[in-house]
């Protein structure tokens, strides 16, 4: 058996917390793998709110979903994921919630996500989470901006009440160019 790369490792964690009827949250929808991950998870009685900013991701996940018959467990969401919010009833729990940071691969690698949004995301997430629920993130930070979304990232993580919240920190310390390493926050 090989070690999990650190989004696949992520994908571990969360199916260990997803349940059948779980409202779940993919903040960075990209091409849709994470999206369609999580709509199985949460079976037919689930939700999954999916955000991005780009039109492309929205068009590039309606169509894995429509191939694969998960597209009524879904919720495609035009907007930046600082707005979760707006999206959550206040009494809305979430089992779960994952982040892919950095740029959509394959389109404009300057529209990327960036530290201040994804920390006003990540407390949303945090503040809907449920007792034993997780929010990962996996930063990738290997492109411009990226190494300061990361180290903001980090900071937020870090300063979480280890009585509220355990974080973990997962990676490959010895390949080159700056590897993605995982972030794994669970609420106690």
């Amino acid at each position: 058996m090989n070690l999990q790369s650190a989004l696949r490792y992520s994908h571990t964690l969360l199916n260990n917390v997803i349940a059948n009827g779980d409202t779940v949250v993919d903040a960075t929808m990209g091409n849709g793998n994470d999206t369609l991950f999580l709509a199985i998870c949460v079976g037919p009685t689930g939700h999954v709110l999916a955000f991005d900013v780009q039109q492309q991701a929205l068009k590039a996940t309606q169509t894995q979903l429509v191939l694969t018959g998960l597209a009524k467990r879904v919720q495609l969401i035009h907007d930046g994921h600082e707005n979760i919010e707006r999206y959550l009833k206040p009494e809305t729990e979430i089992a779960a919630a994952i982040f892919n940071l950095g740029y959509l691969p394959g389109s404009d690698k300057q529209v990327i996500t960036h530290g201040p949004t994804t920390i006003i995301a990540l407390k949303a997430c945090l503040k809907h989470l449920r007792k034993g629920g997780i929010v990962a993130l996996v930063v990738y930070y290997g492109h411009p901006g990226g190494e300061a979304e990361k180290d903001a990232v980090l900071d937020a993580v870090k300063a979480l009440d280890q009585h509220q919240f355990q974080v973990l920190q997962y990676g490959f310390i010895n390949q080159i160019h700056q590897p993605p390493f995982l972030l794994a926050v669970q609420k106690r």
